[in-house]
Order: C-alpha cells, then structure tokens, then sequence
C-alpha cells in the first residue's frame, strides 16, 4: 500500500467508527421519541372518543327516558317503541346503536338488520375475540368500553372499533354505540412517517458531513501526486473530444444511409402502391382503402426517417453553413410547437470550423428541445453573435422556469448536462438564468479551441 493510502485509510476509519456510533445513537433515541409520541396521541385519541361515545349513549338515554317510564302501555308495544326511536337516532354511515340482551341476542342493529333476532353469544372477529361476551362483560362489571374489529359499513371492510355500551333496567338490554378507529391508525401511522422522515433527514444531514469530511481527507491525500492526475486529466479531456468528433463522424454516416438507401426505397414502394390504387379503384372497395392507408403509413415513414437523418446530421450544416441549419431548425420548431421564435444571426461573413458549428448546432437542438418539453413557452428569442471571446449564442423564452441550483447541485437534466459538457471541451463558457418569467441561457465559444 502506498504512503498516501495508508494515510487515508488512517485518517478516515476513526472518523468512519465514530460517525457508525453517532448513527446508532440517533436513529435508537428517535425510534424510542417517536414511540412515546405515538402512545401519547393514541391515549388523547381515544380519551377523546370515550367522551364522545358517552355523550351519544347519554343522548339516547334521555331519548327513551319517556318510554322506559311509561306505565300505560304495554310492555311489548314500549320495547318496540324504545328500539324504533334508537334505530332513528342516525350519526353518520358508521355511527350507530345496537341492542342485545344479556343471552346474546339481537335486538336492533340499523345497519345490519340480518342479525336482528338472533344469538351472536359466541360470535368471534378475526383473531377469535368472543365480541358480545365481552360487551356483555363491560356493561355489567367494566367501566363499559370495549375494543374489538367489526364490519365498518361505509367500507365493508374490518376494522378496529371502539364500543361504549350500558345496561338498560329492568328491561336486561344492553345498549350501546361504537366508533371506527381507522383515523386513529392513521393518525399514528404519520407520527410514525414523519418520525421516520425526521430520521432520515437526520442521517442524511450526517451523512453529508461526514462525505465533506472523507472529500477533504481525500483532496489531501491525492494532493501528493498533483503531477499525475493532472496529466490523467488532460488525457482524460482529449478522449472525449475525441468520443464526440467519432458520434458526429458516425451520425454523418447513418444519416446518408438513411436518406440515400432506406428513403428512396420506400418512395419506390410509395409509387408502386399508388399504381395499384388506380388499378383496383373498379374493385372492391376493402382493398381500395387498404391500398390508400398503407400509401399513407408509408408517407408518414418516409417523412419519420427523414426527420431522424436531419436530427442525426442535418445535410444543411454541409453544405450552406450553420446559419442555414439553425434557420430549418427553428422553422421545423416553430411550426411543431405553434409558437413566435425569433431568430437572428448576426455571424455576417465568418466562416466557423466545423467542430464549432456542430458543437453550436447541437446546443440549439438540446436547447429548444428542453423549451418544447418543460417550459411551457410561447415565445422563444435566438440570438447568434459574434464577441470578443469568440462565437455567442443566446436562447431565451418565456416559459415557467426551473430551480438554477439545481445546477450546483448536480442535479440538471439530460439536455442541460450534454450542452455543459460540448461547451467545457471546447472550454467555453456556459451560463444559465431561470426564474417565473422565464429561462435564458448564453454560451460563448472561443474560436481558437475549434480551429
């Protein structure tokens, strides 16, 4: 191992130790805060639906106070009166009363009138809970509450549910009123999500400053040996310019194919399908209209691979120059995306190497290819000039704009990273503004790099 490595490596695992032992202790003591977070809003939670569900049952006491006192009638006629006048007593899809007697039997449920009359005594939920046992039990020698999972009507699924009941005397009913407790699972689940958010905030946080830490580490250790990296640098530089003078080689190529070799064979086969056209016009009418939408594919395919040979190398930058080029470019634009584009070139007489206006070509491409798909514009201005420093090009719209730091933060686009990346090998210079009104971006190309 050399020098510099083994000085990095001693620099950086104590660092790397005690940063792991932070983390436990953060990550530990934040699952535990959040666990006491959740059991303190679950206990207000339902504090809070205990004293709305004995406030319900005390609403339907004074409801059938009259009734249960009333010594006139008979007894069946006032049990049928109690049962009618708390079946009405409607608070929503899923808040209702029920009544059963202490054997288990059904006496009034609104929302499931199908167990009205019969005994859920040894009726149990999913997890085999004896739920009418245990109502039973909480009238009788509880405080009245109870939990279990019932069918919620509005969803038709089950879920958890939280009971008040009480005894009715003489009579021997047991009335009660119960509340779904999906909101108070939902309740717990964002603690827990914004526990967990907070979590990984945190780590990230760390986690930055511990990558700061190793960077720095790093960047004095590989300053021992500025020499070679500097030289891999440079190495480095040319094979892209290298990469990117093959692409543009190999899209020269695979466009004169196209144009020369697949596009004249299918304009051949065009012509051939419309003399077959004419020739079937006194025949069936099916085959009439096959013949006429095949000749149509076959135009929009002629017209398809056209506009792929132009995006792969535009025969215009060949043989009239850049400003030709840019000017189709802009024309094909503006009529595909139905917006004012205006374009000036104000390069007069210059005439540019051909790595420069390939490079500047691309750029405008990448360019109004980004405004067509997130800028949302409907008027772009494009300038070409020519400064002190070299060949400047302006694009500019009225879009919506983006977030610049976006930039420094690494985190920009396909399009935006290839112009950055033509414009630093030909060591430019790239410049970017965006906000509400707006995006602009201004390069400016030495002509000495590209000769």
């Amino acid at each position: 191992m050399q020098l510099k490595h083994k000085i990095v490596a001693l620099s950086v695992t104590p660092l790397l130790l005690a940063v792991t032992l932070i983390c436990v202790l953060v990550l530990t003591q934040n699952q535990r805060l959040g666990e006491q977070q959740a059991a303190l809003l679950e206990s207000a939670i339902l504090s809070s639906k205990r004293a709305e569900l004995k406030n319900y049952v005390a609403l339907a006491l004074r409801v059938i106070e009259p009734m249960r006192n009333n010594l006139k009638l008979p007894q069946e006629t006032l049990h049928q009166q109690t049962l009618a006048a708390l079946a009405r007593l409607d608070f929503g899809k899923d808040n209702y009363f029920f009544v059963y007697d202490k054997q288990g039997r059904n006496l009034m449920h609104p929302r499931q009138p199908d167990l009205v009359g019969k005994s859920l005594w040894d009726m149990t939920d999913a997890d085999g809970f004896p739920i009418v046992q245990a109502l039973v039990s909480a009238a009788t020698q509880g405080d009245g509450f109870q939990r279990y999972r019932w069918l919620k009507p509005s969803t038709q699924q089950t879920t958890d549910k939280l009971a008040y009941v009480v005894m009715l005397e003489p009579w021997g009913w047991l009335l009660g009123i119960g509340l779904y407790l999906e909101d108070v699972d939902q309740a717990l689940q964002q603690v827990r999500t914004e526990v967990t958010t907070g979590i990984h905030t945190t780590m990230v946080a760390i986690t930055s400053i511990v990558l700061v830490a190793v960077l720095l580490v790093f960047i004095a250790g590989l300053a021992l040996n500025v020499r070679e990296h500097r030289l891999a640098d440079t190495k480095l530089q040319t094979l892209n310019r290298r990469l990117l003078n093959l692409q543009e080689e190999e899209r020269s190529r695979v466009s004169r194919e196209l144009h020369d070799g697949i596009s004249q064979l299918l304009v051949s086969i065009k012509f051939q399908f419309e003399l077959a056209s004419h020739q079937l016009e006194t025949g069936a009418p099916a085959g009439q209209i096959s013949l006429n939408r095949a000749i149509q594919q076959l135009g929009e395919a002629i017209g398809e691979i056209r506009r792929i040979s132009h995006d792969l190398h535009p025969s215009l930058l060949d043989t009239l120059g850049l400003a030709a080029a840019i000017g189709q470019l802009t024309s094909e634009f503006e009529q595909r995306c139905k917006l004012s584009l205006d374009y000036t070139n104000d390069l007069g007489s210059i005439l540019l190497p051909n790595t420069l206006a390939v490079a500047l070509f691309r750029i405008v491409q990448e360019a109004l290819t980004n405004i067509e798909r997130h800028a949302q514009a409907d008027q772009v201005i494009l300038n070409l000039s020519c400064v002190d420093e070299g060949i400047q090009l302006i694009v500019e719209d009225n879009g919506i704009g983006f977030n610049p730091k976006a930039l420094e933060q690494g985190q920009e686009g396909i399009g935006l990273r290839n112009i950055r990346d033509r414009v630093e090998h030909l060591s430019g210079r790239f410049e970017l503004s965006s906000n509400a009104k707006g995006t602009q971006i201004r390069v400016v190309l030495p002509l000495h790099e590209a000769a």
